[in-house]
């Protein structure tokens, strides 16, 4: 960046460390920090952008991950841009793909566009987003225009990209219009000036074409903020719907609920940086409240508040714990269980399967991962979907189908 050097405040710090937060990669950091600074300095907000072609996905928790993150930077008071790729939806985007992606029609694009705008005002807040259309600036181009911006990257340095690279050497096809794409969605960057943009690991390529662009423009570079795939219920797979590992962010309060409550205590943490809008230091003092002692369940009722209140209402989520709880807690758990104690490992608690074996809830270790993997097993009534999954010390009730139930205390070693 050039021009004036502004100090890294106290602010700068905390803000960059919760736009870091949960993200894969933030390209260029030093030069992200000097543009926080100088938007502290001066009051002018960054232009943060995130395009995304109107396919409409049926989305799920994994596809609010860089949503949520536009919402912490609207939360840090900087603009966020919306930005419908109309335009290159009739292009068709590339990344990752072994073959050409056919084109939409504009009357998918239309209908899509107009769904994207309903999901992603669930995340956003509506008041401080500026959705736009790329085919604002990309018709008015022509075909002059297009000369002109094609003129400004080389075709060498477009085939460096990893999908159209692994097509040449399989000899597969490349349309000409595919290697459009990427110049596309960089003009987008020059023609809304943005500061940040955003998008998947998988988008980095693309992203880095908009920096490039932006120089030849006399504009100064914008920064790379990349976000990871999110991990579905299973901990393991990416979320999903052909996996079954996903909770779609239209599913009813209670169903929502009752999923986020089945992942494993790993996970959840997970799932607070990437999902959750909480302030580090408050996802910080909850981690030191379950070091020192507090049941983690605890603190996964408050992710699947938060989680279904933002998609739901807050009363929506008070009803689906408070049903989730008379169903699986007061209602369903016989009284007169059995009470088994069982001493924590070497690593200071017990594996699920080796839980299930030594409190007779399963005859063997791989007896109990066939139960898991069956979706009969339930740890606090939460559904048990990792088979790597550890209990700390503590008590828990126990269920593994409709009629094996204990509660079990695992002593901490001493």
């Amino acid at each position: 960046m050039s021009g004036p050097v502004y100090p890294i405040t106290p602010a700068v710090e905390r803000a960059l460390a919760l736009i870091k937060r949960g993200c894969e990669e933030l390209l260029i950091e030093s030069e992200f920090a000097q543009k926080l600074a100088r938007s502290e300095a001066t009051g002018r907000p960054l232009r943060c952008k995130l395009g995304l072609d109107p396919t409409a996905p049926d989305l799920h928790l994994g596809h609010t991950v860089v949503l949520n993150k536009l919402r912490q930077l609207q939360d840090l008071g900087h603009t966020v841009i919306f930005l419908i790729g109309d335009f290159t939806a009739m292009i068709g985007d590339p990344s990752g793909r072994n073959a050409t992606r056919p084109p939409l029609t504009r009357e998918q694009i239309e209908a899509n566009a107009k769904t994207y705008f309903e999901q992603a005002a669930v995340v956003l807040d509506p008041a401080r987003t500026e959705i736009r259309y790329n085919s604002e600036w990309s018709l008015p181009l022509g075909a002059d225009g297009m000369i002109r911006l094609a003129a400004k990257y080389t075709l060498a340095r477009l085939l460096e990209r990893d999908d159209f690279a692994k097509r040449m050497r399989e000899n597969a096809p490349i349309a000409m219009h595919e290697l459009l794409y990427p110049l596309m969605q960089g003009y987008d960057s020059v023609a809304l000036q943005a500061d940040l943009e955003l998008g998947g690991t998988d988008q980095k390529f693309n992203l880095l074409v908009g920096r490039e662009l932006q120089r030849h423009y006399g504009q100064e570079p914008q920064c790379i903020l990349t976000m990871p795939l999110l991990e579905g219920l299973d901990g393991v797979e990416k979320m999903s719907k052909s996996k079954n590992n996903y909770v779609g962010i239209t599913e009813p309060p209670f169903e929502m609920f009752s999923k986020i409550m089945s992942i494993s205590d790993d996970l959840m943490w997970r799932w607070y940086d990437l999902l959750s809008l909480r302030s580090n230091e408050e996802i910080a003092a909850l981690r030191r409240e379950v070091a020192q002692g507090r049941n983690a369940r605890d603190i996964k009722v408050l992710l699947a508040k938060e989680i279904v209140a933002r998609f739901h209402s807050a009363r929506a989520a008070d009803a689906a714990e408070a049903e989730f709880d008379a169903r699986f807690r007061a209602g369903a758990a016989p009284q007169d269980m059995p009470q088994v104690t069982l001493a924590a490992d070497a690593q200071g608690g017990l594996p699920i399967a080796v839980l299930l074996k030594q409190a007779g809830l399963a005859a063997s270790t791989s007896e109990a991962m066939r139960a898991i993997e069956q979706g009969g097993v339930r740890v606090d009534a939460s559904r048990v979907s990792d088979r790597a999954l550890r209990l700390v010390p503590g008590t828990y009730v126990v269920q593994v189908g409709k009629r094996r139930w204990a509660r079990v205390t695992i002593a901490a070693r001493s």
